[in-house]
């Protein structure tokens, strides 16, 4: 299978909590195939302009054929995002949007290694580029390291018995594709959730550890809010639960003033944090799941640039 069509999730909803304005400017931290971007795009007005980055070499390979004056791409994990703005002219910005996880083209491309049900190398890097592959890391990390990969990242119960497992089956012959790990998990792990392939968690696991999601979400949001000018938005999609718990950790903290002894006045902003919460959670709509299935652990949550801190100066358009 060559990759399927990706399609974009909370689409609508993650577009109306960037509150775009026709003349602002925006960062699409995740381009992906450009669902997000191309909505961004058609309610900014001339002197708008959008800034893309994906950290895959195929994403970027898909919106190289973009010819919008208002748009750039740039090939870079989000963790660099103020870095890759600056060279590329904008250090303020109206809104920035992240789609994290995998996308459906990465899943349904076999020789991307990302899938237990297609056998393909074990590769599973997001950017083909550079980096450790997911064999490569498999084949020679110490058996405590793998475990607690696949324990911390997968929450997977059974994390010591797939270590075990993994390593044993090393000493016979390299693990290079998903089939070999796929059938490493299945007789390690003694019972299966409803539903669930004995694979999955570990699978998202090694994905997680290979491209460094936690570290570069972590990264990153921080980068971000000290980019948005006051009023500007920061939307963010999780696709799983140690992603939300991450990104709402930060967005509750971020919207807590500074804590002072009660004996100091606080004047001006000194007691606002940076980050105002807008609304609730927001998961996708039982249509959106029956259209797509793989929109159904999706969260969506905004939040909103105080005055605390924030830069001074603007963006060029």
């Amino acid at each position: 299978m060559t990759g399927a069509a990706h399609v974009t999730v909370l689409l609508d909803e993650a577009v109306a909590g960037l509150d775009v304005k026709p003349g602002g400017v925006y960062v699409d931290a995740t381009f992906g195939r450009g669902g997000h971007s191309r909505a961004i795009l058609a309610q900014l007005g001339e002197s708008g302009r959008l800034l893309a980055l994906d950290r895959d070499p195929e994403a970027v390979a898909a919106g190289a054929a973009w010819t919008d004056a208002r748009f750039s791409l740039a090939h870079a994990p989000f963790s660099r995002l103020a870095e890759v703005a600056h060279e590329h002219g904008v250090d303020t910005a109206d809104g920035i949007l992240f789609d994290l996880g995998v996308s459906s083209p990465q899943i349904d491309t076999a020789g991307r290694g990302f899938s237990f049900r297609h056998q393909a190398p074990l590769d599973m890097r997001m950017d083909t580029s550079r980096g450790e592959s997911a064999a490569d890391w498999l084949n020679q990390a110490p058996e405590d390291e793998i475990a607690r990969v696949v324990r911390d990242y997968g929450e997977e119960r059974f994390a010591k018995s797939v270590a075990r497992a993994i390593v044993a089956a090393r000493t016979q012959q390299p693990i290079t594709t998903t089939r070999q790990l796929a059938e490493i998990c299945a007789g390690a792990v003694r019972t299966r959730e409803r539903g669930q392939d004995p694979a999955t968690r570990t699978f998202q696991a090694v994905r997680i550890h290979v491209n460094r999601e936690l570290e570069e979400i972590a990264d990153a949001l921080p980068r971000a809010v000290d980019m948005l000018r006051p009023g500007g938005r920061l939307a963010v999609i999780s696709f799983h639960s140690l992603e939300d718990r991450l990104v709402k950790r930060f967005m509750r903290d971020e919207s807590k003033g500074e804590e002072l002894p009660p004996e100091i006045p606080v004047t001006g902003d000194a007691g606002q944090g940076r980050l105002r919460l807008v609304g609730r959670a927001i998961r996708p709509s039982a249509a959106e799941v029956a259209r797509n299935p793989r929109a159904r652990s999706a969260v969506l949550r905004v939040a909103e640039r105080t005055e605390a801190g924030a830069k001074e100066g603007a963006c060029p358009s």
